[in-house]
C-alpha cells in the first residue's frame, strides 16, 4: 500500500508540474478563459522591445525632496500618455533617468517631460478656483478612523477664494487636476474660511503622500535639460530576446543532460524539480508585473545554475553516505540533512549581495539584482521541497532501489 501510494503521489506531482510548464510556455484555454503564456504576460524592457532612454539634468542646486517631487510629476506625465512599464529614477545627485519601452517619438517625450505643468482646483461648474500659486503647503496625516488624509494650507489669496468656493459648492465635489489629469475629487463637507483643509479618500499613506507632494509642488519644481537622448531600435530588441531565449534553452538542456548522465535516476528528479523552478520564477515575474531586460535574463540564467548547484550538493552528500554502507533511504535522509547548511550559507550570502546591489544600483543593475534574489530564493524552496519530496517518493516506490542508480558501486 505504501509503495502504491508513493507511486500515485509521484506520478500526480510530475503530471501537475508538466501541466504548469505547458500552460506557462504555451498557454491554455479553458471555456471562455485563456491562460496566457509567459511570453505575453511578462513585460519586456527597453533593450528587448526598443524605445527611448532620456537622461535629464537638473539646472541649479535642489534638495532631495524637490528632486523626488520632480520625479513623481514626471512619472505621472509619461504614464498619463498611456505608456506602461516606464522607468523614472534618480541617477546621481542631479540627474533623472527616463526609460520608455515601445515609444519612439523623442520630441513628444522631451516636450512632455520638460513642461512646467499646471495644478488646478476646479468646481462643478468647470471654473478654476485655485492654482498652484495659491498653495502654501500640503502634508500628510491621519484623520477620523485613523485614515490617511492630506492637510492643505493656502496662502492669503487662496484662503479668500477657497472660502467663497466652499460656501458655493457645499456638499459638492471640487476636483484637483494636474496637467488636466484628475488627482483627487473630494466632497466639500463644510465651509472653510481659515485656509486649512483636510482631503480624505486616499487608500493608504503612501498614496496620500504622493498626492500631497504633487499639490505642494504645484508645477515641475525644477528646470531640466536633456543631456542624453537614445533611441533603441525594435529590431535590435527582438534579436536580443530571440538569441537570449535560445541561449537559455540550450543552457537548460545541457544542465538536464549533465544531471541525467552523471547522477542517473536522481538526475531525472533534479530535472523535474528544475522545470518547476523555471515555471515558478517566470510565474513570479508575471505576478509582480516585472519588466524583463537582458540583464534580468542574465540573472535568471545564473540562478538556474545555482538551483542545480543545490541538487548537486544533495546528491554528492547522498553518494558519500552510500559509500559508507548505509541503506538508500538512510543515505537520502542524511544527504539532505548534511547538505542543508551548505545550501543555505551559499544562497543566503548571494541573496544579501543581490539586496545590496538592488538598493545601491540603478537601471539594469537593479533588474539583474531583483532577478537574482527572486531566483535564488525560489531555488532554495524547490531544492528543499520538490527535490526532497520526489526523491523520497522515488525511493519508496522502488524507482531508485540500487546504489548504482546514484552511480555508486559497492565492492
Amino acid at each position: 500500500m505504501k509503495k502504491k501510494k508513493s507511486t500515485i503521489l509521484f506520478l500526480t506531482s510530475v503530471l501537475v508540474i508538466g501541466i504548469l510548464a505547458f500552460t506557462g510556455f504555451k498557454g491554455i484555454t479553458i471555456g471562455d478563459y485563456r491562460f496566457k503564456p509567459f511570453t505575453e504576460t511578462i513585460n519586456k524592457g527597453l533593450d528587448l522591445q526598443g524605445g527611448i532612454s532620456v537622461l535629464e539634468e537638473v539646472q541649479g542646486k535642489v534638495d532631495a525632496k524637490t528632486l523626488d517631487r520632480a520625479i513623481e510629476l514626471i512619472s505621472m506625465r509619461v504614464n498619463k500618455m498611456g505608456i506602461s512599464e516606464t522607468l523614472v529614477a534618480k541617477e546621481g545627485n542631479n540627474r533623472i533617468r527616463i526609460e520608455i519601452p515601445g515609444v519612439f517619438d523623442s520630441k513628444q517625450i522631451l516636450d512632455t517631460v520638460a513642461k512646467s505643468g499646471e495644478l488646478k482646483f476646479v468646481g462643478p461648474d468647470k471654473v478654476t478656483i485655485l492654482t498652484g500659486k495659491d498653495i502654501k503647503d500640503a502634508t500628510t496625516g491621519f484623520g477620523e478612523g485613523n485614515k490617511p488624509v492630506i492637510n492643505l494650507e493656502l496662502n492669503e489669496a487662496g484662503k479668500q477664494k477657497f472660502a467663497q468656493a466652499t460656501q458655493k459648492f457645499l456638499k459638492q465635489k471640487i476636483t484637483i487636476l494636474m496637467d488636466n489629469e484628475v488627482l483627487t475629487d473630494p466632497t466639500v463637507e463644510s465651509v472653510i474660511t481659515d485656509g486649512k483643509a483636510q482631503i480624505s479618500g486616499s487608500k493608504d499613506l503612501a498614496g496620500a503622500s504622493r498626492k500631497a507632494q504633487i499639490i505642494k509642488s504645484g508645477a515641475l519644481p525644477v528646470t531640466l535639460k536633456a543631456v542624453s537622448v537614445k533611441t533603441v531600435g525594435a529590431t535590435l530588441g527582438t534579436n536580443a530576446l530571440e538569441l537570449s531565449m535560445k541561449a537559455g534553452a540550450v543552457g537548460i538542456l545541457c544542465i538536464f543532460l549533465f544531471m541525467l548522465l552523471y547522477y542517473r535516476a536522481p538526475g531525472i528528479i533534479a530535472s523535474i524539480s528544475l522545470m518547476l523552478y523555471v515555471v515558478l520564477v517566470l510565474g513570479v515575474f508575471s505576478a509582480i508585473n516585472a519588466t524583463l531586460t537582458l540583464s534580468g535574463i542574465a540573472g535568471f540564467l545564473l540562478t538556474i545554475g545555482m538551483a542545480v548547484d543545490a541538487n548537486v550538493l544533495i546528491f554528492e552528500r547522498t553518494r558519500e553516505e552510500l559509500k559508507t554502507g548505509k541503506s538508500i533511504k538512510s543515505s537520502v535522509n542524511a544527504g539532505f540533512h548534511r547538505a542543508l547548511p551548505s545550501i543555505l550559507d551559499s544562497n543566503i550570502t548571494t541573496i544579501i549581495a543581490g539586496v545590496v546591489l538592488y538598493m545601491m544600483g540603478t537601471g539594469s543593475v537593479k533588474g539583474f539584482a531583483l532577478t537574482l534574489v527572486i531566483g535564488v530564493t525560489i531555488s532554495i524552496f524547490t531544492a528543499l521541497t520538490c527535490t526532497e519530496f520526489l526523491l523520497k517518493l522515488a525511493v519508496e516506490m522502488g524507482l531508485i532501489s540500487k546504489t548504482s542508480h546514484f552511480g555508486v558501486k559497492r565492492g
